[in-house]
């Protein structure tokens, strides 16, 4: 069974806090290391951004390797065959203002590649995939669907109405009839194959 958490999206786009200066790095300015990897599309934080996130009160939280702004979305109770979902989060990337831009602009000046971080824009996401899992072996997505922008009343509008969607559908339903089609193609395939 599905069910959406309780957890929403932050509309503030924005954080404000600078970094206090017991934080920073016993350095002038951050280094290029303090951004290393930067992610130019995804949600993956670099290590100031994390810096930036705790002086806000916003926990990050560990998503793969790399720190991210992410929670848990839609939950199943949990199963081990037919549908079953890998993952349904909410994600989210901050910009700067006020202060915390302030302090970004003064390091901009001494080493410019922390620009990447200052005129990053806001934006949230989600993401949802469900898996077909059974005893004869057969692993496939039945859908996996991510979308993100930078428009927060846009992305939470469509958030409320995949989460009505998304609970109405019979997944087990769904992943049969994926399995039928796969077996369908298989033999159309074998056939064709056979005839040269």
């Amino acid at each position: 069974m599905l069910t959406v958490t309780e957890n929403k999206f932050n509309p503030e786009g924005y954080w404000s806090n600078p970094i206090p200066s017991e934080y920073c790095f016993g350095e002038t300015v951050p280094s290029p290391k303090y951004i290393e990897l930067f992610d130019q599309n995804g949600y993956d934080l670099t290590i100031l951004e994390t810096l930036y996130a705790s002086a806000n009160q916003q926990p990050s939280e560990l998503h793969r390797y790399k720190q991210t702004l992410k929670q848990d979305w839609i939950v199943q109770t949990e199963k081990i065959e037919g549908a079953v979902l890998n993952h349904a989060y909410l994600f989210e990337r901050k910009g700067y203002e006020g202060d915390a831009a302030e302090q970004l602009q003064k390091w901009c000046h001494v080493n410019p590649t922390l620009y990447k971080v200052l005129k990053y824009r806001p934006k949230w996401g989600i993401d949802f995939s469900m898996d077909w899992v059974d005893r004869e072996g057969n692993v496939f997505e039945i859908l996996h669907f991510e979308y993100d922008g930078f428009n927060y009343t846009e992305i939470n509008s469509l958030r409320k109405k995949l989460e009505k969607h998304l609970l109405s559908i019979d997944w087990d339903t769904a992943g049969k009839e994926l399995l039928k089609r796969k077996y369908f193609l298989l033999l159309s395939f074998e056939r064709s194959n056979l005839e040269y």
